[in-house]
Parts: structure tokens; C-alpha cells; sequence
């Protein structure tokens, strides 16, 4: 028998063989399915019906990469997306042809001047400058991998000045000064993996200027490994200052606050996403997270909804005034604000007391969050182009604003948004998802199972490899660098030399008529409705 008939027979038996294995699988499955009881599509569609269940799976993929426009994905459209990576990856914000935003539909506009700045009227630190990593993209086929060549860059890091330096907690004993406007908002270690953090700690050190928020699971070693400054966020669990016992410890308190890299204390009363305590699945709690929280490893944590040791604002405040005594350390309050009354109550308490945060994180609404429930996510709150005025003009009618700092968050991701924020009230901004997005996050929206696919949101070792630490952390740099150079151009737009002068008067609101409205305008709207709803 010649080669030709010894192949042709092999084949023949291979395939009969996978033939026979396909039969008595599908004959097995049939009886399965046939005699389950949880499923009635397969209970009366044996095997072909586990086809819903597959196509179901990859529903999310479809969508993002065929069926969603450009601008139709959520939490964030794929332009979104592609806005934030090409910062990340290639240190570019360009784009060509023109806009994809719906000119038809109200929304918010920043002012331009007749007259902008010029470069170099621009008042910037232009004498810090920084080398990064950055991705040339050289050749990019349909079918093949695109062709990319890494080179280093050097650019100015895009700081304030040093008379625009944002002071936070100036009658505390060692105020926070920050000359760049954006930093991390909060993201636990825990909730991301230790991969993620150090990139993004290590890529916030390179850019110089801003900072880290722990989350409220507590300090880890991975947030001190880029040197950045960090705010460290007690949330009413007391992750990383408290006794065995779950109280509150002044001694762990005083421990972390002789940490030169922390320079502030965040009381975290709730967050957009979640206005309850936060929530950690039972395979995120690993020994190392469990000994950093001081918990029982590989248990479910979910965090009381508020703090024990307040249950107002005049006892909130005294307990802020008693942290930052014992710490030296500015000490502010994160809060959801949920109706124009509670603005006014915080405000007002303020003026009462006499007692005030040294600053005031406002998230809103659409926020986002590791692990949450969806009733509060999409219902509980509001966002943050609605929340930001209403805090700031509370603040302003009881004479308090200067007293504090806002920090302003919920997708603000990109320089208009952040300077709509500013001229909103906003001091500084806080960035999450787009941080996630620059170390690889390609929302699979896997957050809450510790299966991300990409190492971002999971403690999996296997996982975690995927996150390669000394690339991504370049990553983390051109973002931060990119928008704050996008920040200087937008204010040079709007006439301005520095993006701190950002007010009122730089922003309109054209609505579905094409009418414009002033933000004092749409502020006191706002307030209006609120009288009328409470």
C-alpha cells in the first residue's frame, strides 16, 4: 500500500472517530438537557438550544466591536474609549474630518474668546519636562497585526504655575499643595489587582503633580511603589485604621499619617455608584488584602452603610477636626449630594459650627464602581453636572466656598469635560475609569468577578500577567501629561492663561431650541426645581 492509500485511510478513520465522539455527545447532551428541569429552552430544544446560551454570552462583544456606533457603547462609547488610549498609548489627541458629537441635542459648551492666548502667554511650568515611552503608529492593516516602533518623548508635564499652586488644608499643620488639577479617584487594592496599582502609582510618579486615591480598602505597599502622593480614604469599614475589633484606631491613624507619600485623609460617606459601603467578593479577599483590612481572608466584606462614630453633620465635623489634629494632614469628606437640601444642610452646618472639611469630593451619579447593585447605580444620587452646582452655590450663599476645596468626579475623562467641571465649581478633578483604560482595561465589565480578562480588576496571579507593569505605567503618564496639556489648550481658548481661572461666565448650556442659557442661569433653574420637588 502506497503513501497516498495509508493517508487516505488515516483520515478516513480520524474522521469517523471525531464522528462518532460528536454522535455520542450529542446523544449524552440530548438525554441531559432533555431531563433537566432549570431550563425550558433546553428542556424542549435539547443541545441546539445551549446555541442562546452562547450567543447570549458574546452578546457585549457583538455589540461593542459590530452593532454599537461609534458613540453608542456604555459606560463609555468606543470613541470614549479610543479618546483615552490614544492619549495612553501614542500621546496623541488629534483626529481628523470632524466631530461625531450630535450638534442637534442640548448640552454644554465652553465659551471661546475673539481674542485666545497664545502659547506662550500661557502661564505653565515650562521648565519640568519628562521622558516617556510612547507607541509610533507606523502601518495598520486590516488582517495583520499593525505594524507599531516604541520611542521616547520629552515634554513638559503641563504643571500650574507656582502662584496657581492649589493649596488643600492651608490652617492644617502640613497642607497638600498640587500643581496639576487632575488625579486618581478612588480605587482600592483589592477591587484592582496589585498589578494595576503599581502601574498607575509608578505612571502618576513620572507625570509629576497629582494623586492617588487608596479607595476605602486601605493603604497597600503597591500605592507607595511610584512615590506619588496620596489621599488615603477611611470608609466606614475602617480599612487600614482600626483595631481587630473593627473600631476606629488613632494609634493606626497616626501610624499612616507619618507616611511622607500620604498627605490627606479622605471620610468617604458614599460614592456615585454605591451610596452604601463598598462590597469585595469572597475570591478578591486574599491573605495579603485581608491583613491590609485587618478582615477574615477568602469572606465576602461589605462595609456599613455610614460611620458609627457620627450620626450628624456637627459630630462629622468634630470627628474631621479630631483626625486632622491627630494627623497634621488635611482631612476632607466624599460625599453624594443627592437634592439641593442637602447641599444647603452642609453648608449651612458649616457656617453653624464653624467647623469645615479642608475639602469635598462630589461624586456624581454615573460614577463608577468594582461591585455594586444596580438599583443604586442607576437610580440613587445625581450626576455630577447637576450635583457640582448645587454644592457650590450652597457653599457660596452661607460665605463658606473659600473655606475648601471641591473635588469634582463622574466621567470626566477628557479636557472639555474637566473644564465644563472647573467652570462648574470644581477646584480638581478625579479620574477612575480612564485610569483603568490606560493599563488596559477594555471594559468586559468583569469587575465584580475577579475574572477581568485583561488583569485590571482581579487579584488572579494567572490573570494579573497579562498586565505587564513596565509598559503600562508609560501608559499612565501620557494620559495624565495629554490632559493636562488639553486642559492649557482649552483655557487658552476661552481666553484665559491658566485653567484655575476657569468660572461661571466660560461656560453656556444650548438647549434643543438653540437657545443659550448662562450657568448662573441654568444654577438657579436647578434651585427652582429643587424648591418645587421638596
Amino acid at each position: 500500500m502506497n503513501i497516498a492509500n495509508i493517508m487516505t485511510v488515516i483520515g478516513f478513520v480520524t474522521c469517523a472517530i471525531l464522528l462518532l465522539v460528536i454522535i455520542i455527545a450529542g446523544i449524552y447532551l440530548y438525554f441531559i438537557d432533555r431531563t433537566q428541569d432549570m431550563h425550558p429552552i433546553l428542556r424542549n430544544y435539547p443541545v441546539v438550544g445551549r446555541a442562546r446560551h452562547f450567543f447570549q454570552q458574546i452578546g457585549p462583544e457583538m455589540r461593542s466591536y459590530l452593532f454599537n456606533n461609534d458613540n453608542e457603547g456604555k459606560p463609555f462609547s468606543r470613541n470614549d474609549y479610543e479618546h483615552i488610549k490614544n492619549k495612553a498609548k501614542y500621546k496623541r489627541d488629534v483626529f481628523g474630518f470632524g466631530s461625531q458629537r450630535d450638534f442637534e441635542k442640548e448640552g454644554y459648551y465652553v465659551r471661546n474668546s475673539m481674542f485666545p492666548k497664545l502659547s506662550e502667554e500661557l502661564k505653565m511650568d515650562r521648565e519640568t519636562k519628562v521622558t516617556t515611552d510612547r507607541y509610533l503608529l507606523l502601518k495598520e492593516p486590516l488582517f495583520t497585526q499593525k505594524k507599531e516602533e516604541l520611542e521616547q518623548d520629552e515634554s513638559p508635564v503641563y504643571l500650574l504655575n507656582e502662584e496657581d499652586t492649589i493649596v488643600i488644608g492651608k490652617n492644617a499643620r502640613n497642607p497638600f499643595a498640587v500643581r496639576g488639577q487632575i488625579g486618581m479617584s478612588a480605587m482600592s487594592y483589592g477591587s484592582l489587582g496589585d498589578h494595576a496599582i503599581t502601574a498607575l502609582s509608578e505612571g502618576l510618579g513620572i507625570a509629576k503633580g497629582t494623586w492617588m486615591n487608596t479607595g476605602e480598602g486601605g493603604l497597600s505597599k503597591y500605592h507607595l511603589k511610584g512615590g506619588v502622593d496620596i489621599i488615603m480614604q477611611i470608609g466606614p469599614g475602617m480599612f487600614g485604621v482600626r483595631d481587630p475589633e473593627g473600631n476606629f484606631s488613632w494609634d493606626a491613624l497616626k501610624e499612616k499619617s507619618e507616611i511622607p507619600e500620604i498627605k490627606a485623609f479622605e471620610i468617604k460617606l458614599g460614592q456615585g455608584a454605591k451610596t452604601r459601603g463598598g462590597h469585595i467578593d469572597a475570591e478578591k479577599v486574599t491573605e495579603e488584602i485581608a491583613e491590609i483590612r485587618m478582615v477574615e481572608p477568602f469572606k465576602s466584606i461589605d462595609s456599613p452603610n455610614r460611620f458609627r462614630e457620627f450620626s450628624d453633620f456637627p459630630s462629622m465635623f468634630e470627628f474631621i477636626e479630631q483626625v486632622r489634629e491627630h494627623s497634621g494632614k488635611p482631612v476632607g469628606m466624599k460625599v453624594v449630594i443627592g437634592s439641593a437640601n442637602e447641599a444647603e444642610e452642609i453648608a449651612r452646618n458649616i457656617k453653624e459650627t464653624g467647623k469645615c472639611p479642608d475639602f469635598i469630593s462630589v461624586d456624581g451619579s454615573e460614577g463608577g464602581t468594582g461591585a455594586s447593585y444596580q438599583e443604586l447605580a442607576d437610580s440613587v444620587g445625581l450626576p455630577i453636572r447637576s450635583a457640582l452646582p448645587l454644592l457650590d452655590n450652597a457653599l457660596k450663599k452661607y460665605g463658606v466656598r473659600d473655606q475648601l476645596k471641591i473635588i469634582a468626579s463622574g466621567k470626566l475623562f477628557s479636557p472639555d469635560r474637566i473644564a465644563i467641571a472647573l467652570a462648574m465649581g470644581a477646584d480638581l478633578v478625579n479620574i477612575a475609569r480612564g485610569f483603568m483604560i490606560t493599563v488596559g482595561c477594555i471594559q468586559a465589565l468583569q469587575c465584580a468577578s475577579n475574572a477581568c480578562p485583561v488583569g485590571v480588576a482581579t487579584t488572579d496571579p494567572e490573570l494579573q500577567k497579562g498586565l505587564v507593569i513596565e509598559e503600562k505605567k508609560w501608559r499612565t503618564a501620557n494620559y495624565v501629561i495629554t490632559m493636562r496639556k488639553g486642559l492649557f489648550r482649552i483655557a487658552a481658548a476661552a481666553g484665559l492663561d491658566s485653567p484655575v481661572h476657569f468660572n461661571r461666565e466660560h461656560v453656556v448650556y444650548n438647549d434643543e431650541r438653540g437657545k443659550t442659557w448662562s450657568l448662573d442661569e441654568i444654577y438657579q433653574s436647578i434651585v427652582d426645581e429643587e424648591k418645587k420637588v421638596n
